[in-house]
Protein backbone atom coordinates (compact mmCIF):
# COMPACT_ATOMS: atom_id res chain seq x y z
CA UNK A 1 0.00 0.00 0.00
CA UNK A 2 0.94 3.29 -0.98
CA UNK A 3 0.94 6.93 0.86
CA UNK A 4 -1.61 8.83 -0.65
CA UNK A 5 0.46 11.74 -1.33
CA UNK A 6 -1.40 15.31 -2.32
CA UNK A 7 0.59 17.72 -4.82
CA UNK A 8 0.52 21.10 -4.67
CA UNK A 9 -2.44 22.33 -6.50
CA UNK A 10 -0.33 23.57 -9.69
CA UNK A 11 -0.95 27.38 -11.08
CA UNK A 12 -3.02 28.12 -14.29
CA UNK A 13 -0.20 28.20 -17.21
CA UNK A 14 -0.27 31.54 -19.17
CA UNK A 15 -1.05 33.72 -16.01
CA UNK A 16 -1.80 37.01 -17.47
CA UNK A 17 -1.84 40.46 -15.97
CA UNK A 18 -4.89 42.40 -17.30
CA UNK A 19 -5.96 45.93 -16.84
CA UNK A 20 -9.57 45.95 -18.03
CA UNK A 21 -10.09 49.48 -19.83
CA UNK A 22 -13.52 50.70 -19.30
CA UNK A 23 -15.22 53.18 -22.11
CA UNK A 24 -14.35 56.72 -21.91
CA UNK A 25 -16.76 59.53 -19.82
CA UNK A 26 -19.05 61.44 -22.09
CA UNK A 27 -17.21 64.44 -23.66
CA UNK A 28 -17.95 67.96 -22.22
CA UNK A 29 -18.66 70.70 -24.83
CA UNK A 30 -19.35 74.13 -23.63
CA UNK A 31 -22.55 75.85 -25.88
CA UNK A 32 -21.68 76.88 -29.17
CA UNK A 33 -18.44 75.35 -29.14
CA UNK A 34 -16.89 72.91 -32.00
CA UNK A 35 -16.30 69.32 -30.18
CA UNK A 36 -12.95 67.83 -30.37
CA UNK A 37 -12.64 64.96 -32.80
CA UNK A 38 -12.45 61.99 -31.30
CA UNK A 39 -8.96 61.22 -31.85
CA UNK A 40 -7.93 64.38 -30.13
CA UNK A 41 -10.19 63.47 -27.54
CA UNK A 42 -8.49 60.12 -26.27
CA UNK A 43 -5.02 61.70 -26.82
CA UNK A 44 -6.18 64.64 -24.29
CA UNK A 45 -7.30 61.69 -21.78
CA UNK A 46 -3.64 59.65 -22.43
CA UNK A 47 -2.20 62.79 -21.25
CA UNK A 48 -3.69 62.60 -17.93
CA UNK A 49 -3.27 59.13 -17.47
CA UNK A 50 0.55 59.66 -17.46
CA UNK A 51 0.28 62.19 -14.97
CA UNK A 52 -1.48 60.13 -13.10
CA UNK A 53 0.52 57.35 -13.13
CA UNK A 54 -1.19 54.11 -11.36
CA UNK A 55 -4.47 55.98 -11.12
CA UNK A 56 -4.84 55.92 -14.50
CA UNK A 57 -4.14 52.36 -15.33
CA UNK A 58 -7.53 50.63 -14.65
CA UNK A 59 -9.53 53.62 -16.59
CA UNK A 60 -7.63 54.26 -20.14
CA UNK A 61 -6.84 51.33 -22.66
CA UNK A 62 -4.41 53.53 -25.26
CA UNK A 63 -0.91 54.50 -24.94
CA UNK A 64 -0.24 57.36 -27.07
CA UNK A 65 1.18 60.46 -25.91
CA UNK A 66 -1.09 63.24 -27.61
CA UNK A 67 0.22 65.72 -30.27
CA UNK A 68 -1.50 68.77 -30.05
CA UNK A 69 -3.22 71.01 -27.68
CA UNK A 70 -0.77 71.23 -25.03
CA UNK A 71 1.85 73.78 -24.28
CA UNK A 72 5.13 73.74 -22.07
CA UNK A 73 4.43 77.43 -21.11
CA UNK A 74 3.88 78.21 -17.30
CA UNK A 75 1.38 80.45 -18.24
CA UNK A 76 -1.08 77.79 -18.81
CA UNK A 77 -2.52 79.61 -22.70
CA UNK A 78 -2.81 76.76 -25.62
CA UNK A 79 0.48 76.37 -27.49
CA UNK A 80 0.51 76.70 -31.10
CA UNK A 81 1.01 73.58 -33.70
CA UNK A 82 3.02 70.61 -32.39
CA UNK A 83 4.46 70.93 -28.68
CA UNK A 84 5.24 68.47 -25.77
CA UNK A 85 3.29 67.27 -22.62
CA UNK A 86 5.13 68.91 -19.51
CA UNK A 87 7.56 67.21 -17.68
CA UNK A 88 5.16 66.21 -14.84
CA UNK A 89 3.27 64.23 -17.64
CA UNK A 90 6.35 62.63 -19.04
CA UNK A 91 7.86 61.56 -15.40
CA UNK A 92 4.13 60.33 -14.56
CA UNK A 93 4.39 58.04 -17.64
CA UNK A 94 7.50 57.02 -17.09
CA UNK A 95 7.35 55.39 -13.51
CA UNK A 96 3.84 53.95 -14.78
CA UNK A 97 5.53 52.26 -17.50
CA UNK A 98 8.07 51.05 -15.47
CA UNK A 99 6.19 49.99 -12.40
CA UNK A 100 4.03 48.01 -14.44
CA UNK A 101 7.25 46.61 -16.71
CA UNK A 102 9.19 45.21 -12.96
CA UNK A 103 5.56 44.36 -12.15
CA UNK A 104 5.35 41.53 -15.07
CA UNK A 105 8.27 40.56 -14.15
CA UNK A 106 7.98 39.94 -10.58
CA UNK A 107 4.81 38.58 -10.96
CA UNK A 108 6.50 36.30 -14.06
CA UNK A 109 9.07 35.30 -11.31
CA UNK A 110 6.87 34.40 -8.53
CA UNK A 111 4.32 32.64 -10.28
CA UNK A 112 6.70 30.89 -12.65
CA UNK A 113 8.83 29.82 -9.73
CA UNK A 114 5.66 28.14 -7.67
CA UNK A 115 4.87 26.43 -11.17
CA UNK A 116 8.36 24.99 -11.02
CA UNK A 117 7.90 23.81 -7.62
CA UNK A 118 4.06 21.95 -8.41
CA UNK A 119 5.99 20.39 -11.19
CA UNK A 120 8.83 19.24 -9.02
CA UNK A 121 6.71 17.90 -6.01
CA UNK A 122 3.28 17.49 -7.27
CA UNK A 123 2.96 13.64 -5.78
CA UNK A 124 5.51 14.61 -2.75
CA UNK A 125 3.61 16.95 -0.55
CA UNK A 126 3.26 15.37 3.15
CA UNK A 127 0.48 13.47 3.20
CA UNK A 128 -1.21 15.28 5.25
CA UNK A 129 -2.17 18.47 3.06
CA UNK A 130 -2.31 21.12 5.48
CA UNK A 131 1.35 20.44 6.97
CA UNK A 132 3.36 22.98 5.77
CA UNK A 133 7.37 23.17 6.19
CA UNK A 134 9.82 25.61 7.15
CA UNK A 135 13.51 25.55 7.09
CA UNK A 136 15.20 27.72 9.34
CA UNK A 137 19.32 27.19 8.64
CA UNK A 138 22.39 28.45 7.26
CA UNK A 139 23.15 27.34 3.54
CA UNK A 140 26.88 26.37 4.48
CA UNK A 141 25.96 24.68 7.81
CA UNK A 142 26.74 20.80 7.05
CA UNK A 143 23.73 19.96 9.09
CA UNK A 144 21.18 22.01 7.44
CA UNK A 145 22.20 20.65 4.31
CA UNK A 146 21.62 17.05 5.61
CA UNK A 147 18.09 18.18 6.44
CA UNK A 148 17.71 19.29 2.62
CA UNK A 149 18.88 16.26 1.62
CA UNK A 150 16.52 14.24 3.53
CA UNK A 151 13.64 16.52 2.61
CA UNK A 152 15.06 16.90 -1.45
CA UNK A 153 14.70 12.85 -1.56
CA UNK A 154 11.36 12.53 -0.19
CA UNK A 155 10.04 15.35 -2.42
CA UNK A 156 8.58 17.00 0.62
CA UNK A 157 8.14 20.80 -0.25
CA UNK A 158 9.73 23.61 2.12
CA UNK A 159 10.11 26.70 2.30
CA UNK A 160 14.09 28.04 3.96
CA UNK A 161 14.46 30.91 6.01
CA UNK A 162 18.31 31.69 5.86
CA UNK A 163 19.09 32.66 8.99
CA UNK A 164 21.91 35.58 10.01
CA UNK A 165 24.75 33.75 11.08
CA UNK A 166 25.60 37.20 13.75
CA UNK A 167 22.53 38.86 14.84
CA UNK A 168 20.23 35.62 14.21
CA UNK A 169 17.35 37.73 14.68
CA UNK A 170 15.01 35.14 12.53
CA UNK A 171 15.00 32.77 15.07
CA UNK A 172 14.30 35.36 17.69
CA UNK A 173 11.29 33.08 18.93
CA UNK A 174 13.23 30.03 20.11
CA UNK A 175 15.00 29.49 23.03
CA UNK A 176 17.03 26.77 21.06
CA UNK A 177 19.65 29.03 19.01
CA UNK A 178 21.09 26.77 16.97
CA UNK A 179 19.79 25.21 13.03
CA UNK A 180 18.36 23.94 11.72
CA UNK A 181 15.14 24.65 13.07
CA UNK A 182 12.14 23.04 11.24
CA UNK A 183 9.02 24.46 11.90
CA UNK A 184 5.88 22.69 10.79
CA UNK A 185 2.77 24.07 10.91
CA UNK A 186 -0.60 22.20 11.17
CA UNK A 187 -3.44 23.19 13.28
CA UNK A 188 -0.51 24.37 15.50
CA UNK A 189 3.11 24.79 15.02
CA UNK A 190 5.04 22.48 15.68
CA UNK A 191 8.81 22.70 16.15
CA UNK A 192 11.67 20.27 15.86
CA UNK A 193 15.38 21.22 16.61
CA UNK A 194 18.58 18.97 15.65
CA UNK A 195 19.07 17.65 12.52
CA UNK A 196 19.21 14.21 12.90
CA UNK A 197 16.12 14.47 15.14
CA UNK A 198 14.48 16.45 11.89
CA UNK A 199 15.30 13.52 10.04
CA UNK A 200 14.28 10.85 12.44
CA UNK A 201 10.88 12.37 13.38
CA UNK A 202 9.72 12.66 9.52
CA UNK A 203 10.43 9.76 8.77
CA UNK A 204 8.96 8.24 11.45
CA UNK A 205 5.81 10.15 10.54
CA UNK A 206 6.22 9.06 6.45
CA UNK A 207 5.63 5.57 7.50
CA UNK A 208 3.93 5.18 10.49
CA UNK A 209 1.66 7.93 10.55
CA UNK A 210 1.14 8.76 14.14
CA UNK A 211 0.95 12.39 14.81
CA UNK A 212 4.12 14.35 14.44
CA UNK A 213 3.09 15.84 18.41
CA UNK A 214 3.58 12.27 19.37
CA UNK A 215 6.68 11.23 17.61
CA UNK A 216 8.29 14.19 18.64
CA UNK A 217 8.09 13.26 22.48
CA UNK A 218 10.09 10.24 21.92
CA UNK A 219 13.02 12.78 21.27
CA UNK A 220 13.74 14.44 24.67
CA UNK A 221 16.22 17.23 25.45
CA UNK A 222 18.24 16.07 27.85
CA UNK A 223 21.97 17.31 29.15
CA UNK A 224 25.33 14.81 28.03
CA UNK A 225 28.64 14.93 28.74
CA UNK A 226 30.93 15.86 25.09
CA UNK A 227 34.13 14.05 24.68
CA UNK A 228 35.62 17.03 26.17
CA UNK A 229 33.75 16.67 30.04
CA UNK A 230 31.21 19.66 29.23
CA UNK A 231 27.49 19.63 29.74
CA UNK A 232 25.75 20.17 26.70
CA UNK A 233 22.22 20.13 25.55
CA UNK A 234 22.00 16.65 23.36
CA UNK A 235 18.71 14.49 22.34
CA UNK A 236 17.92 11.42 23.30
CA UNK A 237 16.65 8.31 20.56
CA UNK A 238 17.70 10.79 17.56
CA UNK A 239 18.84 7.96 15.21
CA UNK A 240 15.72 5.86 16.25
CA UNK A 241 12.77 5.63 13.97
CA UNK A 242 9.44 5.11 15.94
CA UNK A 243 8.25 2.40 14.69
CA UNK A 244 6.47 -0.57 16.06
CA UNK A 245 7.21 -3.90 15.14
CA UNK A 246 5.43 -4.56 11.87
CA UNK A 247 6.72 -1.11 10.19
CA UNK A 248 10.33 -1.87 11.65
CA UNK A 249 10.58 -5.40 9.81
CA UNK A 250 8.84 -3.22 6.88
CA UNK A 251 11.99 -0.72 6.18
CA UNK A 252 14.58 -3.40 7.55
CA UNK A 253 14.18 -6.42 6.55
CA UNK A 254 17.15 -7.55 8.45
CA UNK A 255 18.29 -6.09 11.60
CA UNK A 256 21.35 -5.31 10.52
CA UNK A 257 20.04 -2.76 8.04
CA UNK A 258 18.76 -1.10 11.35
CA UNK A 259 21.86 -1.29 13.26
CA UNK A 260 23.99 0.09 10.63
CA UNK A 261 22.05 2.58 9.38
CA UNK A 262 22.15 3.90 12.90
CA UNK A 263 25.78 3.72 13.48
CA UNK A 264 27.05 5.72 10.22
CA UNK A 265 24.47 8.43 10.93
CA UNK A 266 25.89 8.76 14.72
CA UNK A 267 29.71 8.85 12.65
CA UNK A 268 28.30 11.09 10.33
CA UNK A 269 27.93 13.77 13.27
CA UNK A 270 30.29 12.41 15.79
CA UNK A 271 33.48 11.96 13.49
CA UNK A 272 32.53 13.58 9.27
CA UNK A 273 31.03 16.51 10.15
CA UNK A 274 34.66 17.89 12.46
CA UNK A 275 36.43 17.16 9.41
CA UNK A 276 34.79 20.02 7.15
CA UNK A 277 36.32 23.22 8.91
CA UNK A 278 39.90 21.79 9.14
CA UNK A 279 39.99 21.19 5.73
CA UNK A 280 38.16 23.92 3.99
CA UNK A 281 40.25 26.15 6.14
CA UNK A 282 43.74 24.68 6.33
CA UNK A 283 46.00 27.40 4.43
CA UNK A 284 44.97 31.15 4.61
CA UNK A 285 43.94 30.64 1.00
CA UNK A 286 41.18 28.28 1.29
CA UNK A 287 39.88 30.12 4.59
CA UNK A 288 39.66 33.63 2.45
CA UNK A 289 37.66 31.06 -0.37
CA UNK A 290 35.64 29.28 2.03
CA UNK A 291 34.28 32.90 3.57
CA UNK A 292 33.85 34.06 0.04
CA UNK A 293 31.67 31.25 -0.61
CA UNK A 294 29.73 31.62 2.67
CA UNK A 295 29.22 35.75 2.42
CA UNK A 296 28.10 34.96 -0.90
CA UNK A 297 25.08 32.39 -0.34
CA UNK A 298 24.52 33.44 3.25
CA UNK A 299 22.62 36.58 5.03
CA UNK A 300 24.90 38.78 5.43
CA UNK A 301 24.35 42.88 5.11
CA UNK A 302 27.37 45.04 3.02
CA UNK A 303 29.69 45.96 6.51
CA UNK A 304 29.10 42.25 7.85
CA UNK A 305 30.13 40.77 4.72
CA UNK A 306 33.15 42.87 4.26
CA UNK A 307 34.54 41.56 7.78
CA UNK A 308 32.90 38.16 7.75
CA UNK A 309 35.49 37.50 4.73
CA UNK A 310 37.98 39.05 5.97
CA UNK A 311 38.33 38.68 9.84
CA UNK A 312 36.12 35.48 9.99
CA UNK A 313 38.66 33.72 7.30
CA UNK A 314 41.36 34.72 9.36
CA UNK A 315 40.11 33.61 12.40
CA UNK A 316 39.10 30.44 11.06
CA UNK A 317 42.35 29.96 10.31
CA UNK A 318 43.35 29.72 13.24
CA UNK A 319 40.59 28.55 14.97
CA UNK A 320 40.98 25.25 12.34
CA UNK A 321 44.40 24.47 14.20
CA UNK A 322 42.65 24.02 17.57
CA UNK A 323 40.10 21.84 16.04
CA UNK A 324 42.55 19.79 14.71
CA UNK A 325 44.40 19.26 17.95
CA UNK A 326 40.45 18.74 19.75
CA UNK A 327 39.46 15.29 17.26
CA UNK A 328 43.23 14.41 17.17
CA UNK A 329 43.81 14.58 13.47
CA UNK A 330 47.27 14.25 11.60
CA UNK A 331 49.47 16.97 10.80
CA UNK A 332 47.90 17.12 7.32
CA UNK A 333 44.29 17.21 7.58
CA UNK A 334 42.96 16.21 4.22
CA UNK A 335 44.58 12.78 5.06
CA UNK A 336 42.06 12.40 7.68
CA UNK A 337 39.35 13.33 5.45
CA UNK A 338 40.52 10.80 2.59
CA UNK A 339 40.39 8.20 5.40
CA UNK A 340 37.16 8.70 6.53
CA UNK A 341 35.80 8.63 2.92
CA UNK A 342 37.67 5.60 2.77
CA UNK A 343 36.00 4.41 5.69
CA UNK A 344 32.73 4.83 4.28
CA UNK A 345 33.28 3.44 0.85
CA UNK A 346 34.38 0.21 2.86
CA UNK A 347 31.55 0.14 4.71
CA UNK A 348 28.94 0.41 1.64
CA UNK A 349 30.82 -2.06 -0.29
CA UNK A 350 32.02 -2.67 -3.79
CA UNK A 351 28.58 -5.01 -4.57
CA UNK A 352 26.11 -2.09 -3.09
CA UNK A 353 24.92 1.09 -4.79
CA UNK A 354 24.30 2.46 -1.67
CA UNK A 355 24.67 1.22 1.91
CA UNK A 356 20.78 0.96 1.75
CA UNK A 357 21.16 -1.53 -0.94
CA UNK A 358 19.40 0.04 -4.32
CA UNK A 359 18.19 3.29 -2.91
CA UNK A 360 19.74 5.44 -0.38
CA UNK A 361 19.14 5.14 2.97
CA UNK A 362 19.18 7.73 5.94
CA UNK A 363 23.19 7.54 6.30
CA UNK A 364 23.79 7.71 2.77
CA UNK A 365 21.88 10.71 2.60
CA UNK A 366 23.57 12.79 5.89
CA UNK A 367 27.80 11.69 3.78
CA UNK A 368 26.17 13.38 0.94
CA UNK A 369 24.84 15.92 2.66
CA UNK A 370 27.76 16.90 4.84
CA UNK A 371 30.20 16.56 1.85
CA UNK A 372 28.13 18.81 -0.39
CA UNK A 373 28.96 21.78 1.43
CA UNK A 374 32.37 21.75 0.27
CA UNK A 375 31.54 21.35 -3.62
CA UNK A 376 32.93 24.30 -5.03
CA UNK A 377 36.04 24.51 -2.83
CA UNK A 378 39.74 22.92 -2.98
CA UNK A 379 39.00 20.59 -0.45
CA UNK A 380 36.39 18.68 -2.51
CA UNK A 381 38.25 18.51 -5.48
CA UNK A 382 40.59 16.91 -3.63
CA UNK A 383 38.30 14.41 -2.14
CA UNK A 384 36.96 13.50 -5.61
CA UNK A 385 40.37 13.21 -7.13
CA UNK A 386 42.16 11.23 -4.28
CA UNK A 387 39.15 8.67 -2.91
CA UNK A 388 36.79 6.59 -5.01
CA UNK A 389 33.74 8.03 -3.60
CA UNK A 390 32.62 10.23 -7.05
CA UNK A 391 30.38 6.80 -8.97
CA UNK A 392 28.45 6.72 -5.24
CA UNK A 393 28.22 10.76 -4.84
CA UNK A 394 26.99 11.24 -8.14
CA UNK A 395 24.56 8.05 -7.70
CA UNK A 396 23.01 10.00 -4.88
CA UNK A 397 22.96 12.93 -6.26
CA UNK A 398 21.03 11.42 -9.08
CA UNK A 399 18.89 9.54 -6.29
CA UNK A 400 17.44 13.07 -5.09
CA UNK A 401 17.29 14.88 -8.26
CA UNK A 402 14.66 12.03 -9.44
CA UNK A 403 12.84 12.22 -6.09
CA UNK A 404 12.74 8.02 -5.53
CA UNK A 405 11.51 8.12 -2.03
CA UNK A 406 8.31 10.29 -3.02
CA UNK A 407 6.09 6.93 -3.00
CA UNK A 408 6.25 5.12 0.42
CA UNK A 409 5.29 1.87 1.05
CA UNK A 410 2.82 2.32 4.12
CA UNK A 411 3.73 -0.73 6.24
Amino acid sequence: MHLAGKGISKPSRGFALIFKASPPPPSRVSPGARPLPPCKRRKMALARVACSGWAGLGRRSAWRLPRAGFSSSSSGSPGRGRSWPSSRALLGAAFALGAAVGTGRILHRRFGAQEQLADQHRDGFLPDSHLHLTLYQYKTCPFCSKVRAFLDYHRLPYNIVEVNPVMRKEIKFSSYRKVPILLIDTESTLQLNDSSVIISAIKSYLISRKSLEEIASYYPSIKAINTEGKEVNDFGNKYWLMLDSKETLCVYPVEEARKEEMKWRKWVDDRLVHLISPNVYRTPGESLASFDYIVREGKFGLVEGFFAKYVGAAAMFFVSKRLKKRHHMQDDVRQDLYDAVNDWLKAVGKHRKFMGGDHPNLADLAVYGVLRVMEGLEAFGDVMEHTKIQPWYQRVEDAIGQGEAASWARC
